[in-house]
């Protein structure tokens, strides 16, 4: 899979000294969904601003499908879509008409066909004569996706696309996002909903502070980053841990029927066997035995406040 969007040392510097981004190395792959993560104030916007050319960097390049976007900004500009968070439409205009004026302001010539397709595609079509400002902020949201679409971007981008909307209209606009990727479409999202970036994404960067902490697949990201906790039902209560098994990371419950331990899941030696045979030599036997992963969002958080 080749790379559509590279980013190779890219600052930038507010005036007044503050630093919002801090040599951010990136490649986008072509066709792929990554999810950009990061606390409020991280530099998931100004990245995004500094791509769409709303935003100047201080130093660094940026290169859209092998172009410099600073010498060749028309054939980026072209070629770019963005959602921002905030909703900026017409409150007067249909979303037939908005999204006809969006595809002319990039030179595209008129087509009707293709506008009906976006609308359906994105369940506006219903909708299509009424004004915007009777619409629901989820209907709205959907004709900022429209209005980005319009021009046949190659890349998109999502800055909070979920903002505000229900857990019934998120998961909707998830199947449409997936259905764009599937027409060739490379989604790049901003999200606080750890969830989303999980049930989506097929990479994941994690920004803080203007750095980039860490980029992976979202499978190899829990794989090498998460805990492992297996929880131990005993037959009988447990009144104190062996001498034996005090160099493991345990935690007894209150009814001390419960024992939790907790490793590493990428470790050779995660220590089980021992653990459990060390219980058997003690006396106790187990009822039940279960495993339980550390999610995306607890691993998220580990980084962030390490950083």
């Amino acid at each position: 899979m080749n790379t559509i969007l590279s980013l190779n040392n890219l600052n930038k510097t507010y005036e007044g000294g503050f630093e919002a981004l801090k040599d951010i190395n990136l490649e986008i792959r072509r066709g792929e969904i990554f999810a950009l993560l990061g606390p409020n104030g991280a530099g998931k916007t100004t990245l995004i601003n500094s791509v769409c050319g709303l935003v100047m960097p201080t130093s660094g390049q940026i290169h859209f499908d092998g172009k410099d976007i600073a010498g060749d900004f028309r054939y980026a500009r072209e070629r770019i879509g963005l959602v921002p968070q905030e909703l900026c439409t017409d409150a007067f205009e249909t979303p037939w008409d908005t999204v006809h004026f969006s595809r002319g302001l990039f030179g595209k010539p008129r087509d009707g066909a293709y506008v009906e397709q976006v609308l359906r595609n994105l369940s506006l079509w219903d909708k299509r004569k009424n004004m915007i400002r009777t619409l629901s902020g989820g209907m709205k949201r959907r004709v900022m996706i429209a209005k980005a679409l319009s021009h046949e971007p190659q890349l998109l981008f999502l800055d909070e696309p979920t903002a505000g909307v229900d857990v019934e209209l998120r998961k909707g606009m998830w199947d449409q996002v997936r259905a764009l990727q599937k027409t060739g479409v490379t989604i790049i999202l901003t999200t606080h909903y750890i969830d989303e970036a999980e049930e989506m994404a097929d990479r994941i960067g994690i920004i803080s502070q203007g750095e980039l902490i860490l980029v992976d697949r979202k499978e190899d990201l829990i794989k090498k980053l998460g805990r492992k906790e297996m929880i131990l039902d005993l037959l009988e209560p447990l009144q104190d841990l062996p001498a034996g098994l005090s160099r493991f990371d345990l935690t007894l419950s209150d009814d001390r029927r419960r024992l939790s331990y907790t490793f590493d899941s990428a470790a050779e030696d995660n220590g089980i066997a021992q653990l459990l045979s060390g219980l058997l030599k003690a006396g106790y036997e187990c009822r039940d035995i279960n495993t339980k992963q550390s999610s995306l969002e607890e691993i998220f958080i580990s980084l962030v406040n390490k950083k």
